[in-house]
């Protein structure tokens, strides 16, 4: 059987947490100062105060809404066998987009992170068996921040076979971003069609709906893009100290957003996700490879499953600097009760220093650590061919099993079998180099990179994409700020 499920709420737990959203949702409401939002929800049937700026939903409006969101998806990749199916019994691994510094493979120095460091990882990403998304997971300091997004999409159509993702960036990146998406797949209707891209749409905590990232989640929900509503609410500071007051206000913050995309396009696939945390009280500071973290997503996935929606949650995270003891405890205790508890996308590979630094030979690691996970779900499986009778019978007392067919038929599947961890005995592996898992997977970054080739775009295609970036390499930043304005967001041709 499948191990057990990591519960850490019991069906009452959950039921009171709802019942505490539903009266903030309620009675407090939400913060939401961009118009458009607002009038969606006034039209939707929500109590809307225009001039607090303050959207309160009553519970029939909220569960009306939510009943349109999909329970499963699809995302899909450049390569046309890449299937990515997201919800249900499924866990898949994706990378995380905020660091902005990197250990050079090579020296292992912390430096800032450059486009070609961007690329690089793409291609990992793309040679790896369980980790399938990466999502502009290196904010390199030599591109500006205005066609960062464009320069990310690029690479990503020319060096990835699988899917991708980014933020919500507000109104004219993320429609950037959607039509070169859009020219990648061979247009709108077919990019909704075989959605390729995963939106982080981030929320503001205490229950704040922010303007840019509405922005961003409308109209990823026209493209037809699977969203993930993120609240990183830090216990003790930005959201209540106790655990269950973090999740009451989290949920009701969560479901406010997957109410206004399925307003805006009932069907968008949406996943109810969390980055939410402990604040590290002696410092001030965020404790994300906390113990509490994984706490709160098994609690998180326990919730989305009430909602009958996917869930998405951070693993594998850490405060660690380096590739070192603590990085492998913190980022297996939150790995584990995330894919214990049944989250459909964990996010994280790669990454140190509470997410903001990146190590390639650390992400070829997780990449193996995630398939234990994964195996450890699995658990054992208890039939007359897994018991073995007949070979136990015909080894009886003096034999052995390595020439069994048995043996043969199973062990593929029955061993996870990790190609950079030390097991040979010592004086081998003293032979050998004195090789250590971080030295393994440097070598393993540098083969991987070393045989990557770039996609076999079709010629219009990338000449398509690189003259919009073109026009993203023009662009003055007065044209953004122009566009913050919402009087000229025309959403009407999106």
């Amino acid at each position: 059987m499948k191990a057990a499920r990591f519960d850490v709420l019991s069906a009452p737990e959950i039921e009171h947490i709802h019942a505490a959203s539903m009266a903030i949702l309620a009675e407090v409401g939400i913060k939401v100062d961009y118009a458009r939002a607002r009038e969606l929800f006034r039209q939707a049937g929500a109590q809307v105060d225009d001039d607090a700026g303050v959207v309160r939903l009553p519970e029939a409006v909220l569960l009306r809404a939510l009943e349109t969101a999909p329970a499963t998806f699809t995302l899909y990749g450049n390569d046309p066998d890449f299937r990515l199916d997201v919800g249900g019994d499924t866990v898949c691994f994706a990378g995380l987009g905020t660091p902005t510094h990197i250990l050079d493979t090579e020296t292992g120095e912390r430096r800032e992170a450059t486009m070609a460091d961007v690329r690089e990882h793409i291609q990992i990403i793309s040679a790896l068996d369980h980790i399938h998304n990466s999502q502009m997971d290196v904010w390199p300091a030599d591109v500006p921040m205005t066609t960062i997004h464009g320069e990310a999409i690029l690479a990503w159509a020319q060096h990835s076979r699988k899917s991708f993702g980014m933020g919500c960036y507000g109104f004219l990146p993320t429609l950037d971003m959607m039509r070169m998406m859009a020219i990648a797949a061979g247009g709108k209707e077919a990019l909704r069609a075989r959605p390729r891209f995963f939106a982080i749409c981030s929320i503001g905590s205490p229950l704040q709906m922010i303007t840019m990232q509405i922005e961003g989640l409308l109209i990823c929900a026209e493209y037809g893009q699977p969203l993930a509503m993120s609240p990183e609410a830090i216990a003790g500071s930005t959201a209540p100290a106790t655990l269950a007051g973090l999740l009451a206000q989290q949920n009701a913050n969560i479901l406010a957003h997957v109410a206004l995309a399925q307003i805006a396009r009932p069907g968008t696939p949406v996943l109810y996700s969390t980055v939410s945390t402990i604040t590290n009280m002696r410092l001030g500071t965020v404790a994300l490879g906390a113990v509490e973290t994984g706490l709160i997503t098994a609690a998180s996935a326990q919730l989305a499953r009430r909602y009958g929606l996917p869930c998405r949650s951070v693993g594998a995270a850490t405060e660690a600097k380096v590739e070192d003891v603590q990085a492998g405890i913190e980022r297996t205790a939150t790995l584990l009760q995330a894919v214990l508890a049944g989250v459909n996308f964990i996010t994280c590979g790669g990454t140190l220093d509470a997410t903001m630094l990146e190590s390639h030979p650390l992400l070829v690691l997780d990449d193996e650590l995630c398939g234990m996970a994964l195996r450890m779900a699995e658990g054992i499986r208890v039939d007359e061919e897994t018991l073995a009778l007949d070979v136990i019978r015909k080894v009886n007392y003096s034999g052995h099993y390595l020439a069994e067919k048995h043996t043969m038929r199973h062990f593929r599947t029955e061993h996870y079998m990790p190609a950079l961890l030390v097991r040979e005995g010592y004086e081998t592996w003293e032979k050998e180099g004195r090789k250590n898992a971080i030295d393994r997977a440097r070598e393993r970054v540098r083969a991987i990179l070393a045989a990557h080739r770039p996609n076999d775009l079709d010629p219009a295609v990338e000449r398509e994409l690189v003259a919009y970036l073109d026009v993203l390499r023009a662009r003055k930043m007065e044209e953004f700020l122009k566009y913050e304005d919402p009087a000229q967001q025309d959403f009407e041709t999106l």
